[in-house]
């Protein structure tokens, strides 16, 4: 932790901050990814720590100290008491499921347009640790990117809807971040500034996704996935489940020798985060990003589709990213998550 209070810092993308930070960034951050395919154990004597964000603003410095903790040794961490009514994250899921129920010719109109995180794709991602593609499709909105991306004429309110729930997860995750410029020494409003919805350059995510159901007995092995091994590139993720249905795994990033994942249970209303790695470098690497994955059902459990819900807070395009000890180069987040996809996703536009 440092002392020196730090405001946000906001610029124009520049080809300095881009060339030092390209040619300084260190490449097992980069590509960490293609090492991490293999099945691994299971290892069920970790625990996932849950936070109540009850009476936050009475209760902040402990709250801090509980997010601080959970963040720097695991990296995954689940909230109650959060402040979106189990309601509304009901309401999402239902808008998900009606979303991917249209017909494909239709959800073909709203394509994912590569670079820009928004629209629609389907068994398009193919992960560095697996070399396969995952078994899902998903919907993005980037709320500055959405022209003619809508399904307007089939789910009428689907877009009001949306729209209101990515607003709740966004004040979510700044609350969240503002516990992390406390500990960083940055002001309270720091990630706020940094994280803007009403400008052109905000980058943040909120991503609709289904697992597809499987069919009979299916091979658990290193070569199936229904999402591979993977870190997050964003500041902070937020993640919905419906409970019930299981299978994702975590291994924390300190840990990832080791290979052993431990299951996070789904449960409708609680909120699981972890950190991403644009974090992990805004903090010197103190806090941690955590790979995680989602394996596909073992014979015996549940078979049927798997939903789930992330919003992704990433800083908006012109941000610039340094560390309060200035571990790494100066870098624009727009750059930055390009040098992410170009690292683990090259060749693959629909990163």
């Amino acid at each position: 932790m440092t002392s020196n209070k730090m405001t946000s810092n906001k610029m124009t993308t520049n080809s300095t901050i881009t060339d030092n930070s390209k040619a300084a960034a260190p490449m097992q951050e980069l590509q960490l990814e293609s090492t991490l395919g293999a099945m691994g154990e299971e290892n069920q004597q970790r625990s996932i720590p849950v936070i109540d964000l009850s009476d936050f603003s009475q209760r902040k410095a402990e709250i801090t100290e509980q997010l601080w903790l959970a963040a720097t040794d695991c990296g995954f961490f689940q909230l109650t008491n959060h402040g979106i009514d189990v309601t509304r994250i009901e309401q999402a899921f239902s808008d998900a499921e009606g979303f991917f129920a249209l017909a494909p010719e239709i959800k073909q109109q709203m394509p994912l347009r590569p670079g820009t995180n928004a629209g629609w794709e389907s068994m398009a991602q193919v992960r560095p640790s697996t070399g396969t593609a995952d078994q899902k499709e998903s919907y993005q909105i980037t709320r500055p990117r959405m022209t003619n991306l809508w399904p307007s004429q089939s789910l009428p309110s689907f877009e009001a809807d949306m729209l209101a729930f990515e607003a709740s997860c966004w004040r979510l995750g700044i609350q969240v971040l503002s516990c992390f410029a406390d500990k960083l020494g940055f002001d309270a409003d720091f990630f706020a500034n940094a994280h803007q919805p009403d400008q052109q350059s905000y980058q943040s995510t909120l991503r609709l996704l289904h697992y597809y159901a499987t069919q009979g007995d299916v091979a658990v092995d290193e070569n199936n996935w229904r999402a591979g091994a993977h870190t997050d590139f964003d500041c902070l993720t937020l993640l919905f489940q419906r409970t019930g249905q299981h299978g994702l795994q975590v291994c924390p990033g300190k840990e990832a020798a080791s290979n052993q994942w431990t299951p996070v249970v789904p449960q409708t209303g609680m909120v699981t985060c972890n950190i991403g790695d644009m974090l992990m470098r805004w903090s010197d690497d103190q806090l941690k990003s955590t790979l995680h994955r989602v394996r596909m059902p073992k014979a015996g459990e549940y078979q049927g589709p798997r939903y789930s819900i992330a919003f992704f807070c990433q800083a908006n395009q012109d941000v610039v990213i340094q560390g309060p000890g200035h571990k790494y180069p100066a870098i624009s987040a727009a750059d930055y998550l390009q040098q992410r996809i170009e690292a683990n996703f090259a060749g693959n536009s629909n990163a």
